[in-house]
């Protein structure tokens, strides 16, 4: 009789895709999760007798084996429950066969050819089926990527759009973010990160080999979103000069940067700040089948010495000393958080894991950060894998104020322990609210338990040893620092102080506020103010200064005054970047010689307005009028609104706006034919040579089609 031989096979993509909850893919290839059966209906060229049985081979990436468990073979058998691949037959017809086919649960993710053989005495050739790919899966309870709410994996897994936040800390703005996961290409442009990483390049077997564990996937990932010390996806510029690129904030989503990087043969792609590595690398991640999220951190600390303290420097005007000051607190910081169990840490450190793609600070020589776990930078366990101090400070380092004197001396100067990590931000599950999580990152600030765990960190971390009267903290690379000046406040002056805005702070207007100042006391006292401001980046690095002036102000007892500040717009006008924040300072010095520094970082408001006129249906095309106000006090031109959205337009829209005259409203309307159904975003960007980027976005609930 003739050799027998599989001649054709049915994927039942809409069947597994359905299934697996991979139908958002757009293929062509078979997409399944880990640790969930399969179906292929598989053509023989003649029906199996009964001696006969069908032998599979999965195999994934170079120099597969089955001892590095990239290789797989196994044949139609009874189920089984165990840890290995298996495929059950289902259903036989005369020449056809229904199969079950079984990934383990800790299965090597990635994309897989497989073959089949017919057992029987004849020598037979593999005949290869095709490929497959295969993902992390959150739905199943063995994966260590398990994650038990059916709402929270439709958020964190299957979202394509989402929120970041950013801003300051008293005026926090959304900001629409394309993740685009399902994307044309995107699946296989995220498998190619892996392979492109020098793990990969340098030892392709024993990396393939470690794809199972995702604490091993997501550190890679966290290495290869940015262009530090690889050809990564995407490079970093704080300078706020974007030429031969693209300004970070004219990006809307992942989608363009990922299809440029791999358009472009691998080159990095210019330009990324952190909420811009963050929105790339919640992209590969939620596409590889990894729960994850954005989350924003106000008042962030870069803790370049690894202290737990933020030491800023500043002059009798309280300027920042850039030179001096190699610490620094941004505005607001952007990382990932990630779902999974910490098979190396114990299941108290399962959960939610920071991810850090922005490149900081090097970990064990590549510039990448995490997994660490929320759990353990709570409990202040920063001796645990990986990046536990770094982390740490970010949201708990205390800030030290030092002013610095022309002879190189310096002094404490009263401010504020409470500054650094506030207002720990992410999108809500199922709506545009923001979610306040400061509570899963650190105890209440200023509560016993709070200092208790931050006492903690700091003997993790540091080798003490006795010096005289003095104990002295010694780590690792770095100078001493004396322990009573990390640990013991300033004292706290007899005054207060605080910028308060008389009129909201409106791009292109003039800035009106007053810095209003209280005595505690029952004596008169004598302050003398010494005003600046700067425009500044949101990492708080001064660009330019736009304002320098003292003042000599006389407190009688308890009483309290204000002194009036202006800035004109003619004043920050040319020195304003595509941040649109000032920062105020100003420096008391009060009678005894005591001193207080208040600070204000100030966002300057713009306005864009979207809407959709009328219901928004797949295939059926609706009107959206959005509407834009020229913010400046001068006639513009040359504006372009740019327009994104996945499962709504079919790449980036680009219009050409009439010119505005004076703080002129005017509006632009065009059709969209959604794609996709379900909640979709839909982005506006309105980009001009005059003023920085305004931004809005829309989420549009699309029906699918009667």
């Amino acid at each position: 009789m003739a050799g027998i031989r599989v001649t054709e096979v049915d994927w039942l993509s809409q069947k597994n895709g359905a299934a697996h909850h991979t139908q958002e893919y757009p293929g062509p290839e078979l997409v399944v999760r880990r640790g969930q059966a399969f179906t292929l209906v598989l053509e023989l060229s003649r029906p199996l007798k009964d001696q006969e049985t069908i032998i599979f081979t999965v195999e994934t990436g170079p120099q597969a084996s089955e001892d590095h468990h990239t290789k797989a073979v196994f044949q139609i058998s009874e189920p089984e429950v165990d840890k290995t691949w298996t495929a059950v037959e289902e259903a036989q017809t005369e020449n056809t066969v229904t199969v079950s086919i079984a990934s383990p649960p800790n299965a090597v993710i990635g994309r897989y050819l497989i073959s089949t053989r017919v057992s029987s005495r004849r020598k037979q050739n593999d005949r290869k089926l095709g490929e497959f790919v295969l993902l992390f899966n959150p739905w199943c309870p063995e994966d260590d990527v398990f994650l038990d709410s059916e709402e929270e994996r439709q958020e964190y897994v299957l979202n394509d759009s989402g929120i970041i936040f950013r801003g300051v800390e008293k005026h926090i703005r959304a900001q629409g973010w394309n993740y685009g996961q399902f994307e044309e290409d995107i699946l296989n442009i995220c498998l190619s990160i892996l392979d492109r990483s020098p793990l990969h390049q340098n030892d392709p077997a024993t990396d393939v080999s470690r794809r199972h564990d995702p604490i091993y996937v997501s550190r890679a990932i966290s290495a290869m979103v940015n262009s530090n010390n690889d050809r990564g996806v995407v490079q970093g510029q704080w300078q706020g000069k974007y030429g031969g690129g693209t300004s970070p904030l004219h990006w809307s989503g992942s989608v363009a940067i990922l299809h440029k990087w791999f358009k472009g043969r691998f080159k990095p792609v210019k330009y990324g700040q952190c909420w811009v590595f963050a929105g790339v690398m919640c992209t590969v991640l939620r596409c590889l089948g990894i729960a994850t999220r954005v989350v924003s951190n106000f008042n962030s600390a870069h803790d370049t010495d690894r202290n737990l303290s933020v030491d800023k420097y500043v002059d009798s005007f309280g300027r920042t000393l850039d030179d001096l000051s190699e610490d620094s607190m941004w505005n607001f910081h952007v990382w990932n958080e990630s779902w999974f169990a910490r098979q190396d840490l114990g299941p108290s450190y399962n959960g939610w894991q920071v991810l850090d793609a922005t490149p900081q600070e090097e970990s064990e020589g590549v510039f990448r950060c995490g997994p660490a776990s929320v759990t353990a930078i709570r409990e202040g366990d920063v001796h645990l894998a990986h990046d536990g101090p770094f982390v740490f400070a970010e949201v708990n380092a205390d800030y030290i104020t030092w002013l610095w004197h022309e002879d190189e001396s310096r002094e404490r100067v009263y401010s504020d322990t409470k500054k650094i990590g506030r207002c720990l931000s992410t999108k809500a599950v199922g709506s545009d609210s923001r979610v306040d999580i400061t509570g899963l990152y650190k105890y209440p600030e200023g509560s016993r338990k709070e200092r208790q765990v931050y006492h903690k960190a700091v003997r993790k971390l540091f080798s003490v040893e006795a010096s005289g009267r003095r104990t002295r903290v010694r780590r690792g690379g770095g100078r001493g620092l004396w322990r009573d000046d990390l640990l013991e406040p300033a004292a706290k002056p007899n005054i207060t102080g605080k910028f308060k805005m008389l009129e909201p702070p409106k791009l292109g207007h003039d800035l009106s506020l007053a810095l209003c100042l209280a005595n505690l006391t029952s004596r008169a006292q004598r302050v003398r103010v010494n005003l600046s401001a700067a425009t500044i980046l949101y990492t708080r690095r001064p660009v330019a200064e736009i304002l320098h002036e003292s003042h000599s102000v006389r407190l009688g007892p308890e009483e309290e005054k204000q002194i009036p500040i202006t800035i004109s717009y003619s004043q920050y006008k040319e020195d304003l970047t595509e941040d649109k924040k000032i920062l105020l300072a100003a420096m008391c010095f009060v009678t005894k010689g005591e001193k207080l520094l208040v600070e204000k970082d100030i966002t300057l408001e713009d306005c864009i307005t979207i809407k959709v006129l009328g219901p928004a249906v797949v295939g059926v095309a609706v009107m959206v009028k959005v509407t834009v106000v020229n913010p400046l006090l001068e006639r513009v031109e040359d504006c372009v609104l740019m327009v994104e959205g996945s499962g709504l337009l079919q790449g980036q829209l680009s219009i050409d706006v009439p010119s505005l005259e004076p703080q002129e409203r005017a509006s632009v309307q065009f059709n969209i034919t959604p794609s996709k159904s379900g909640p979709r975003q839909l982005q506006a960007d309105l980009v001009s040579p005059h003023f920085p980027d305004i931004k809005g976005f829309v989420v549009i609930h699309v029906a699918t089609a009667k």
